[in-house]
Formats: C-alpha cells, structure tokens, sequence
C-alpha cells in the first residue's frame, strides 16, 4: 500500500491507498474537501470536528440517494463507475478515522 500526502481545509494528511487507487483516493479527498470547505465558509460552524462530522453527513447522504435511485445497488462488489458497497464504505471510514489521528480529534 503506498502513501499520499493531501490537504483538506488546509490541513496535511498522509493517506495509505491502494495500487492504482490514486485517482479514486484524491477524487475522495477532493470531495470530502470541497464538503468541508462549504461547511466552513458558511460561516456558523468553527470546529473542524463538528465541520467534518457534517460533511460526513452530507456525503453520505448524497452516497444514501444514489444508492436508491440506483438499479444495481444490490450488486456485486463495486466495479468501475459503481457506488462501493456497505462494506467498502465502511472500511474507508475506518480508514479516515486512522488518518485522522489516534486522538480522534481534526485539529
């Protein structure tokens, strides 16, 4: 697994990614980031946790929607283009919480 240096909100992070997972992982980082930085330019929430715990949220909303308008979210493992699985997010999730730090905590 190899490693990628990124910035969301500012902030570095090294990520471990897959072989041949770059393009998908800085497409996530671009996403969760993008999410992130509205969240704080609206101006109401300060805390990175709490800004983070929202665009969790709305992400997997978004994600939750697409699933259902979807005709083959009951399908096999996800292939190029396909949503991920339940336990694919899952494990991504677990991930970013690795990234995050051993704290729990984004700043």
């Amino acid at each position: 697994m190899k490693q990628l240096e990124v910035q969301i909100m500012g902030q570095s992070y090294l990520l471990g990614c897959p072989e041949n997972g770059d393009a998908r992982m800085l497409d996530a980082v671009n996403r969760v980031d993008i999410a992130m930085c509205k969240i704080r330019d609206a101006g109401k929430i300060k805390a990175r946790d709490k800004i983070a715990v929202l665009a969790a949220l709305n992400l997997a909303f978004e994600l939750s929607e697409k699933v259902t308008e979807s005709p083959v979210a009951d399908a096999a493992p996800a292939a190029a283009g396909q949503l991920p699985s339940q336990p694919q997010l899952e494990a991504l999730l677990h991930r970013l919480d690795a990234a995050l730090g051993i704290d729990g905590q984004l700043l």
